[in-house]
């Protein structure tokens, strides 16, 4: 039996996830899914935490205007003008001198000015306007696990079964880049629909701690897209709330069906709010999770399969939050997120934040950064499947069982999972 992998052909599933951006993270919530009944998938797409943005805020500006305001008083006709001056001299015009008194009179104007942050988190285009929402971002997701294999495996050098991967250690790692899309257009000025597209760079590790090379690969590809609507129906001088449905497709993994409602209130120049999202995820196969696949030294075929869930051909996600968003001045904003997420078979906590420039009405730019700053993953006992052509193992009855296919050979114990998401927002209203 061989661990390390010479040749990838594909990669099983990567953990989860939105962002926006994702609930979780991007990270959480999907991956690949496999048929435990017959060959798995090969390939591995995240979920993404798709995040909505925006609304109408007021700021004040105040004017000072003279024209037409500002005179001076007149003597009734020009000819009383000329006569005082024709008469400065005489003792007469001494004793009856007028004096012209000029006056001023200033009005301040109290302009209320309505601005349309596009990166506020209610944000949707207005009627007859079209959004486009760029998401440039950076996405990591680890975790560290230990084998402890209780099915023992045929190996030829020592000429016996063993448990030849219990204790072994390792890490998995994901990093890459992603570019999202979402291309919206206002119906009105309350219902708007969406479109989204997503394309992923991505380079997937398991790095082993017994010093044995990396297995590692890149998968890139446009991965995920999806349809959707937004409503705004309530947005008065107090109150705001939205409700949005999508459909998003990840290749090769699952269709996806989600719900978001949102709610907020105005006060000073911020906007206090809550959100609850809900997915429903149907899986192409029966399973999903994590995991290699390639060939030995001899050419024959390997798997290493961790499923987060086996049996079930969907999962449920479900995750709430709360949420401050706040205009700095005329062109800063300033948005913080926290959101706790049951993700099927973890829960788990992150905070967002997130920095915006608008100079004008129709163009913005948004720094953000997001981590998970609690998992329940930590501690947990997956399964460990391993699949090896012309191996074999050894039952608990003593009797022989082939590796052909992917078959349960153990558990690991995973520890210190993370996700971090690191993004640039780049948006236009036209």
């Amino acid at each position: 039996m061989k661990k390390s992998l010479s040749v990838f052909v594909g990669l099983l599933v990567a953990l989860g996830a939105v962002s926006a951006d994702a609930a979780t993270n991007w990270g959480t919530r999907a991956g690949s899914s496999a048929d435990l009944s017959s060959a798995p998938a090969t390939r591995t797409r995240e979920k993404i935490n798709y995040e909505k943005y925006q609304t109408r805020t007021l700021t004040k500006t105040y004017e000072s205007k003279d024209a037409g305001d500002l005179y001076y008083t007149k003597p009734q006709n020009r000819s009383a003008l000329y006569k005082q001056y024709e008469g400065a001299n005489s003792s007469s015009a001494r004793a009856t001198k007028t004096t012209q008194r000029t006056t001023r009179s200033e009005k301040v104007v109290n302009k209320m000015r309505r601005k349309y942050f596009l990166a506020h988190p209610f944000y949707q285009p207005l009627g007859g306007m079209f959004g486009s929402h760029t998401d440039l971002s950076y996405n990591n997701s680890s975790y560290d696990f230990k084998i402890n294999q209780t099915l023992p495996v045929w190996n030829a050098n020592a000429n016996a079964y063993q448990a030849v991967l219990n204790g072994l250690g390792a890490k998995w790692d994901m990093t890459g880049f992603s570019i999202k899309e979402d291309f919206s257009y206002g119906i009105t000025d309350r219902i708007a629909v969406l479109g989204m597209l997503q394309y992923d760079m991505n380079e997937y590790k398991f790095e082993w701690d017994d010093n044995s090379p990396d297995d590692k690969m890149d998968d890139d590809g446009l991965n995920l897209f999806g349809i959707g609507g937004q409503w705004r129906f309530v947005d008065t001088d107090e109150w705001i709330a939205t409700a949005s449905a999508y459909f998003q497709h990840q290749k090769d993994v699952a269709n996806n069906f989600l719900v978001e409602l949102k709610g907020g209130y105005k006060v000073s120049s911020s906007t206090i709010y809550g959100l609850v999202r809900g997915w429903y995820v149907d899986l192409d196969g029966n399973s999903y999770g994590n995991g290699l696949e390639g060939t030995d030294e001899s050419g024959n075929a390997v798997m290493t399969y961790i499923p987060y869930q086996v049996g079930d051909s969907s999962v449920m996600y479900v995750e709430g939050g709360l949420g401050v968003f706040s205009v700095l001045n005329e062109d800063w904003t300033l948005n913080v997120e926290a959101i706790f997420g049951d993700y099927d078979w973890h829960n788990q906590g992150n905070i967002k934040g997130a920095i915006g420039w608008q100079p004008n009405d129709w163009f913005a730019l948004n720094l953000y950064a997001k981590v998970a700053f609690y998992d329940s993953a930590d501690g947990k006992d997956l399964d460990l499947y391993w699949m090896e052509q012309g191996i074999t193992a050894q039952a608990p009855d003593g009797t022989e069982l082939s590796l052909d296919s992917l078959t349960k050979i153990g558990t690991v114990e995973l520890d210190n999972y993370a996700e971090t998401k690191i993004g640039l927002q780049v948006m236009f209203q036209f």
